[in-house]
């Protein structure tokens, strides 16, 4: 729950305006802090005490946690809202990879490879599974600590390290401290023997206990100890114990302000469900139902998709339409007589047309203007597609020195700018009306095409 800025200020000096803090005023200040456009530390007069109290309040309501390091770390927690529609949803869930130290090398190397090559370009961006997660289980010590180094050495992805035995899950750290794992799981029972390991090197600590409650005394015990970057598992037994345990820590850390359970969360599909399908399943639901890292035991491109697809759809910010870069694009391998298209840089509309130009086996060039995420009759309407607009966008995007000839088509939808874009490219390109939806494609441009080579 955020903090208001009067109560803020009842905490602050109040001595007479001295702007050291580069505010008028303490009321001022304080209010600054509430909304996160100041730090604790631009007052030269507060004791450290009610700094430490002050850091506590605007923390976050949900710690933010980093597992892996360098361009493959990953962020989860540091949410706000319950429902994304109140505001968005920050951090999205880490898909995350299981290996098992009973698996054969070809089992295995067989993961290495997905984690490494399951990627899917999806409208602008590239989907793909975040995490593995290496489990001891064969109760061989020295197989497991293998299985990490081989994993250590052969990707540079973020880990989660599973043992009920402190001694291998503390090694295991220590293999691979670099890469900021997740030690899981810390009980009740193994608690004050890992407080000093953890502190010898600090890494992500995994919570497990039997129940929601049960999760307090632990949380409040580390926190006590300086440790704070936790990942919570309730222990739940049950789809459906899961889903109302994932709801009751969110909803006291958002709703409550109820600090000891306001951390990231990790739920384990491969566990409760004895099938892939079943597994995917309530992979899915976990993703609807706020855990921070999800655990499979297994999967292929076919089944992975739909789910990095569904966390996809749920962490876009609906605030801001999905949006391409403004630049032309090449489809095939355009040529200097090849036709030129220009649409808006509303994701749906690229792909939807350069799917068109595809499919028609047209080499050809797409030329999008920004226009803030809109389609393009949205875009026209508001006053941000209009000829004037299209015309500066084009000569400064260097289309010109790529075609010989001077022709460009745009959407039939928007036939209207075609006077104001002729006079904005100072008549030198001659604007051709082309169809009003992407399924007219197919028919007009190899015609185009084709009357573009005879001309050139």
């Amino acid at each position: 729950m955020p903090v208001a800025g009067s109560e803020i200020v009842k905490m602050l000096p109040g001595k007479k305006p001295c702007k050291d803090c580069g505010y008028p005023t303490c009321f001022a200040f304080a209010m600054k802090l509430a909304s996160g456009g100041a730090t604790v530390d631009k007052c030269p007069y507060l004791s450290d005490e009610v700094k430490a109290k002050l850091l506590d309040l605007l923390a976050p309501p949900i710690r933010l946690v980093t597992i892996g390091s360098g361009d493959n770390a990953v962020k989860i927690g540091n949410e706000e809202v319950i429902y994304r529609h109140e505001k968005t949803f920050v951090h999205s869930p880490a898909i995350t990879l299981l290996i098992s130290d009973k698996e054969d090398d070809a089992g295995v190397e067989g993961k290495i490879q997905k984690i490494k090559e399951l990627e899917f370009p999806w409208v602008g961006v590239n989907l793909k599974p975040d995490l593995l997660a290496l489990h001891f289980e064969s109760g061989d010590k020295d197989r497991f600590m293998a299985l990490v180094k081989k994993v250590h050495e052969a990707t540079d992805v973020g880990l989660v390290l599973i043992s009920e035995d402190m001694d291998a899950l503390f090694a295991a750290r220590d293999i691979c401290a670099d890469r900021q794992p997740l030690v899981y799981p810390i009980t009740k029972e193994s608690i004050e023997a890992a407080i000093p390991r953890i502190k010898a090197n600090p890494t992500p600590v995994g919570l497990r206990a039997e129940g929601v409650d049960a999760l307090v005394p632990l949380t409040t015990r580390l926190k006590d100890e300086g440790i704070e970057d936790l990942v919570l598992d309730p222990g739940s037994k049950h789809l459906l114990d899961a889903i109302r345990d994932q709801t009751f820590i969110r909803r006291a850390a958002l709703k409550q302000g109820f600090r000891p359970l306001g951390y990231p969360t990790i739920a384990f599909p491969c566990f409760l469900a004895k099938d892939s399908l079943k597994e995917m399943m309530a992979g899915s639901v976990f993703i609807n139902k706020w855990a921070s890292v999800i655990v499979f035991s297994d999967f292929d491109g076919h089944s992975l998709l739909p789910i990095l697809v569904q966390r996809l759809n749920i962490y876009t910010d609906p605030r801001f339409p999905m949006a391409v870069e403004e630049k032309y694009y090449e489809v095939g391998a355009p040529d200097e007589s090849s036709p030129v298209l220009v649409t808006t840089n509303w994701a749906l509309t690229y792909f939807l047309v350069s799917s068109a130009v595809e499919a028609t086996k047209v080499p050809a060039y797409i030329c999008v203007k920004d226009a803030e995420g809109l389609g393009v009759l949205t875009a026209w309407a508001a006053g941000k597609f209009s000829g004037d607009m299209v015309g500066t966008f084009v000569k400064k995007s260097g289309i010109e020195d790529r075609v010989k000839h001077r022709k460009i088509i745009i959407p039939g939808k928007v036939a209207r700018i075609k006077g104001e874009l002729e006079d904005a490219l100072n008549l030198e390109w001659e604007v051709i009306i082309g169809p009003r939806e992407t399924t007219g494609i197919a028919a007009f441009l190899p015609a185009h095409a084709k009357e573009l080579k005879g001309k050139s």
